[in-house]
């Protein structure tokens, strides 16, 4: 301080550069901004979580779905939108029946900047089922005879029923279901095998392992020479 009180100031040093960085920083982020916006479309993968235990999705299950969206080329390039998803929460089903639901932003976690403009499809409508589960029998099937002199007593499966599931009125028809065919060639002395159980409804499955072992009991027949 000099006499007289007077306070003496003192330009901060390299006043210039720094100046000169915080304009060339506002014309950068001028450019960047001045960005033009474009639009262009993406499939995006859809997901479901939420949905009842007693409940599930019967029929096709979309799995993607094409948006329009507007941002900048960065923005809208594949690594900027990498993490983008359709959520669908289930968790408002409480009946059977069908549901629909129209595509929109709330369903999107698009980055930030970016503007939803329409989906294709606009909607998306889920055919919502009650599970169902049932015990059925199991079917030996079998191919090829047996060595001659000897014939076939029994096929037994081992267990001889599994569990299904799927949608009540799917599995209401599905009364059994049949094991692989089981090779019977040649063969002169009881065995077992161990072979798959076959749906042939695609929209039911089993509820446990699908693998049977089949109890084959042959026996001689008639006078052997």
């Amino acid at each position: 301080m000099e006499a007289g009180g007077a306070v003496k100031f003192e330009a901060p040093k390299n006043i210039g550069w720094k100046l000169g960085s915080l304009l060339l920083a506002v014309l950068l982020w001028i450019a960047v901004s001045a960005e033009p916006d474009i639009v262009t479309t993406r499939a995006v993968p859809i997901l479901y979580r939420n949905l009842a235990p007693q409940f599930l999705v019967a029929g096709d299950m979309p799995e993607s779905v094409r948006i329009e969206i507007r941002g900048s080329a960065n923005q809208l390039s594949a690594a900027g939108l990498a993490d983008t998803v359709a959520l669908f929460d289930l968790g408002s089903v409480n009946t059977a029946g069908e549901w629909t639901f129209t595509i929109s932003n709330d369903y999107l976690d698009l980055p930030r900047g970016v503007a939803f403009l329409r989906a294709v499809p606009s909607q998306l409508r889920l055919r919502i089922a009650r599970l169902a589960t049932k015990d059925v029998p199991v079917e030996v099937r079998t191919s090829g005879a047996v060595a001659s002199g000897y014939r076939l007593v029994s096929a037994t499966p081992v267990p001889s029923t599994l569990r299904i599931a799927g949608s009540e009125a799917r599995v209401a028809l599905i009364s059994s279901v049949e094991s692989d065919a089981v090779d019977l060639g040649g063969l002169a002395q009881s065995t077992e095998r161990r072979v798959n159980a076959f749906i042939s409804d695609p929209q039911v499955r089993f509820e446990s392992s699908p693998v049977v072992s089949v109890k084959l009991a042959v026996e001689r027949t008639g006078n052997q020479n």
